[in-house]
């Protein structure tokens, strides 16, 4: 029974319910394990996950290794600790794979171009890892399903347009189809193949359906979605191997939706201010709820997309929308990927229900922000008689970078995420992420738990739509117990957050926007300044002044004697008040601004010596002039007769076996002379090796001015944590984060330290904010 036109209006509302999340839920989701799937090939190997599926109980995984062309195979026996189980050449790019009793089927796309279309559907033996038949599918193969029955096994034949012919549109022949295969048989020789024509269904280009995946019920009726088409068709496989061409039994358009609140320019800051009027869905992904319910990812393609998700009957008639709630839940937790925003937003791809005991949940994995959303959807069914809720959120997972496949193992409790990018160039590895259900903890501020996500999460402004931020780069104290931090150059319109960490997640609360009221910054550098005034920083350190105010680290851009990198502009220290004013600028003295490496300022402290403020400045790596493995620390003392003076830092060696540098990240005072630094490679994942929170004091350290580079005094460091050894970047269950950059500690030696997303260019997004208690006494 489809909803009555009235309750069809106020479809769009039941997307409320997905911005807020249920408060009280009996078991909860975390992350044990990160799986980098080089593990099966080769470490210096592009070599990705993207569609997965499980076997012999679960305990078994299989994804499609699209680079490598061939099947990846993970022991899962012990889910915190997967390990590699070898890898299988196929000959071609599989597109998709699924398992059926002691089979994997998996579809390889051998096509010569988009006009000369060809695949097979190849049958492998889980015991023998042997392709026991090769099944020619007359096109180029998407995705496979089979059905829970083990009956039938379905492939959606895409027969892919070129992107790059005309303006890359509809049509483009040949057309695709759906492919269905008999599995009845235990013989998979006396399986038999049926063709399913999709064409003169869809209103967009109907000679050319553009399959791009299938889901089954347990009535056996499939799903497809026709992408570019924006369509979607029920196809009844009983019927199919019977009567192909009377097989359909059931088509709609998937429909625009009006988009508000959402951002449209991509101007390097999120503005949830922009309106799409009526963006064709076009869903990727779709997954049955139940038998009377369809749900789309709509990811867009030729258009903008939906850049949520929709709940269908089978009829088409829409029960659920989620409208912007998807963009807003991903700008609220730091993983809204801005530089997709003229481009389908955070993009959700894959689509899953399933039900784990009496609790039936729908993922939603975001492409683009490298996400999966967790929803109820226990009232789902009688969303059909326009009684039930819409989905209710419970939980956000981080994932690797660009989620593809999502599959869901109840009877281990457990739920897997493929991620396919992989570019180890870019600290990126391809992984399959595994979760574990367990019963939810009592969680608090100062004791949550390793898998828990988000660990900040903004609060929504008067206007209805969260505080957007990203790019964290340093950390505060604000002295009444919460966090101050800013963003990095990343995003233009330099700001400070303030974070209360006595919530659970730490609740980003306010914003304090700089700007240039007073011209200082202009006067120093117009460059950093907009016509509006405000001002466009590359705020690397954050220091409360102890004389009230806001000190903030600028790093400069640039290399004195590189043509490739020019000086764009110098490090500088700039003050602001309470209410984000600039109220001063101090510069580097012009001998030192003359040596700039690009590596400058990465931290600063604000102490009082002799009634006077002094700031330290951690520099980030050695710049010209300075010997090989010491980088400076510089000392700013407004009255003094040489304002800066420097000593040197001792840093690593780096050791990673992908080569990189070491650096400082940030500097803290301890008071008494003693300031605690962070230490770091550049390098993340299996690469990483040196991430360390250190400490130094400065007594009897003589800083000296420049005319001694080369020969400064060498503070003696101490390693107080090896953040890698004991746990910090691991125990979350992802592979080790690159740039932990902000670190605060309380006066009773509490350390808070997070780590910078890069705004979610190249990075999966993921932002940990965690304390270590007692960690300097």
């Amino acid at each position: 029974m489809s909803l009555p036109k009235s309750a069809l209006l106020s479809a769009s509302a039941l997307c409320i319910a997905a911005l807020a999340p249920v408060t009280s839920v009996a078991q909860t989701f975390e992350r044990v394990a990160s799986f980098p799937v080089f593990l099966n090939t080769d470490e210096d190997a592009e070599t990705v996950a993207e569609i997965i599926t499980a076997a012999q109980g679960g305990r078994t995984l299989v994804y499609t290794d699209s680079e490598e062309e061939g099947l990846g195979f993970i022991d899962l026996r012990r889910p915190n600790r997967p390990q590699a189980d070898g890898f299988l050449s196929l000959g071609g790019e599989p597109t998709s794979v699924a398992a059926t009793g002691p089979f994997v089927l998996a579809a390889i796309n051998t096509s010569e171009d988009f006009v000369n279309v060809s695949g097979q559907l190849v049958v492998v033996d889980l015991r023998t890892r042997d392709i026991v038949r090769t099944i020619e599918l007359g096109g180029q193969p998407d995705a496979v399903a089979v059905s829970k029955d083990g009956r039938f096994a379905a492939i959606a034949i895409e027969n892919e347009r070129d992107e790059d012919l005309g303006d890359g549109g509809l049509p483009q022949l040949p057309a695709g189809e759906l492919i269905v295969v008999n599995t009845l048989s235990r013989f998979v020789d006396d399986w038999t193949v049926h063709t399913v024509p999709l064409t003169g269904l869809a209103d967009e280009a109907p000679e050319d359906p553009e399959p791009e995946f299938v889901t089954i019920n347990e009535n056996n009726i499939a799903a497809v979605s026709l992408q570019e088409n924006n369509h979607i068709v029920l196809v009844n496989l009983e019927t199919a191997i019977v009567d192909p061409a009377a097989s359909i039994v059931g088509d709609f358009s998937a429909g625009t939706v009006d988009q508000v609140q959402i951002d449209t320019e991509e101007n390097d800051l999120i503005e949830l201010t922009s309106s799409l009027q009526g963006a064709a869905r076009e869903p990727d992904a779709l997954t049955w709820i139940g038998d009377g319910l369809i749900a789309t990812a709509n990811e867009g393609d030729i258009g903008d997309g939906g850049r949520g998700f929709t709940i269908f009957n089978t009829d088409g008639d829409i029960m659920f929308e989620a409208g912007n709630s998807f963009d807003h839940l991903t700008a609220s937790i730091g993983h809204y990927p801005e530089n997709r925003s003229e481009n389908r937003g955070n993009e959700p791809e894959s689509i899953l229900f399933a039900e784990y005991g009496d609790d039936q949940l729908l993922f939603v994995g975001s492409e683009r922000a490298s996400v999966v959303g967790v929803y109820s959807v226990n009232e789902a069914a009688n969303l059909v008689d326009g009684e039930g809720e819409g989905p209710q959120l419970l939980q956000t997972l981080p994932t690797g970078v660009g989620p593809e496949g999502l599959l869901a193992i109840p009877n281990r409790n457990l739920f897997i995420v493929a991620n396919e990018v992989d570019d180890r160039g870019d600290k990126i590895r391809s992984t399959v992420g595994v979760y574990r259900r367990v019963t939810q903890r009592t969680e608090t501020p100062t004791r949550v738990s390793r898998g828990a996500y988000p660990l900040i999460k903004s609060v929504d402004t008067e206007g209805g739509t969260p505080i957007p931020w990203g790019a964290l780069s340093a950390l505060a104290l604000d002295g009444d117990g919460g966090l101050l931090s800013v963003h990095d150059s990343f995003y233009r319109n330099t700001r400070i957050f303030t974070i209360d960490p006595g919530q659970t997640p730490a609740s980003l609360n306010g914003e304090i926007i700089l700007s240039d009221t007073n011209g200082l910054l202009a006067e120093e550098d117009d460059n950093l300044v907009e016509a509006s005034g405000r001002v466009n920083l590359d705020a690397e350190g954050l220091a409360i002044s102890v004389n009230g105010g806001y000190w903030i680290a600028s790093e400069g851009a640039g290399t004195f004697d590189d043509d490739d990198r020019p000086v764009e502009f110098n490090n500088l220290l700039v003050k602001a008040d309470a209410f984000g004013a600039i109220v001063d600028v101090v510069s580097l003295p012009d001998d030192v601004d003359a040596i700039q490496r690009r590596f400058g300022f990465e931290g600063v402290a604000s102490v009082e010596e002799n009634g006077n403020e002094v700031l330290y400045v951690a520099f980030q790596r050695e710049w010209s002039g300075d010997p090989s493995g010491l980088v400076r620390i510089g000392r700013y003392e407004a009255n003094a007769q040489e304002p800066w003076t420097f000593a040197y830092y001792p840093i690593e060696a780096p050791t990673s076996p992908n080569g990189g540098w070491v650096g400082l990240s940030e500097i803290v005072s301890l008071g008494d002379g003693r300031f605690a630094v962070l230490e770091r490679d550049n390098q993340a994942g299996p690469d990483a090796r040196i991430k360390l929170i250190t400490e130094f004091s400065i007594d009897g350290v003589t800083f000296q001015s420049n005319s001694a580079a080369g020969a400064f005094d060498v503070v003696t460091k101490t390693v107080v944590r090896d953040m890698i050894f004991r746990g910090d970047l691991t125990l979350p269950g992802g592979l080790i984060l690159e740039k932990v950059e902000g670190l605060a500690v309380t006066p009773s030696g509490d350390a808070w330290w997070v780590n910078d997303n890069d705004g979610v260019d190249d990075s999966n997004g993921e932002t940990q904010l965690r304390k270590i208690d007692r960690l300097f006494r």
